[in-house]
């Protein structure tokens, strides 16, 4: 993996970033991650994550509007293990996720808003691969997404 320092890159293409408001906790072995933004956009129901992390990552990193639920997980142990089997990068969740224990061992990105035991319902509703905003930035696919431990950084070209 290419390295990198989110603040070095939001000081050398300030004009060209979008920084995402500092609300999310870091989880996962993976500290720094990087890659093409897919999206989608539920609530309280993961159906679609499977759905989407079922297919070939190729190094996304899967940006989950979750609406800011606190009430259930939309992403655990096992769909973060089908993640790294199919070449995910990474989650942005706006949301929770649970089995945290055993996530940060494992060798993936993951950023969420918090940890919840409880699993999310399965009703298959959502949308996929349409422009999502939270925590002050346009999360649209096919832009290029950066995280590390200062932050998380969205540009619509890549900076590295």
């Amino acid at each position: 993996m290419t390295s990198f320092a989110t603040a070095d890159l939001s000081d050398a293409y300030s004009e060209r970033v979008q920084i995402a408001e500092p609300i999310f906790r870091q989880y996962g072995g993976q500290a720094q991650f990087h890659g093409l933004i897919a999206t989608v956009k539920l609530f309280e129901d993961n159906v679609l994550v499977r759905q989407l992390l079922e297919s070939t990552g190729n190094g996304r990193v899967l940006v989950v509007d979750g609406g800011g639920s606190l009430r259930c997980a939309l992403v655990g142990d096992m769909l973060a293990q089908l993640a790294i089997d199919n070449g995910w990068a990474g989650f942005i969740i706006y949301g929770c996720i649970r089995d945290t224990a055993v996530i940060a061992d494992m060798p993936i990105g993951i950023r969420a808003l918090n940890a919840h035991p409880r699993k999310s319902v399965k009703r298959g509703e959502g949308v996929i691969d349409i422009p999502v905003h939270f925590a002050g930035v346009n999360f649209q696919p096919g832009h290029y997404l950066y995280a590390d431990a200062d932050g998380i950084l969205v540009a619509s070209t890549p900076l590295i």
